[in-house]
């Protein structure tokens, strides 16, 4: 886990404005992905792996919360 420690918090976030949301319009593809797995219409293998693909940085900055908290916590 030490390299997810290394892994700066301005990196995520700039990777959770640009890679995760693009493109911007009509509306982030991220959503537009969410919302069709919410429907049920995410059943094309490359839907799936978009939605993989452009949710990453959510889940890398969600790892990277729950560690600092971690770290925190064993440090006190």
């Amino acid at each position: 886990m030490k390299w997810i420690d290394e892994i700066p918090w301005l990196f995520i976030v700039v990777a959770m404005a640009f890679f995760g949301l693009a493109p911007f319009t009509p509306e982030p593809h991220v959503w537009e992905k969410l919302k069709m797995l919410a429907g049920g219409d995410l059943v094309r293998p490359i839907d799936i792996f978009d939605l993989l693909l452009h949710a990453s940085p959510f889940a890398l900055a969600v790892v990277k919360l729950l560690r600092d908290r971690q770290l925190k916590r064993e440090g006190s």
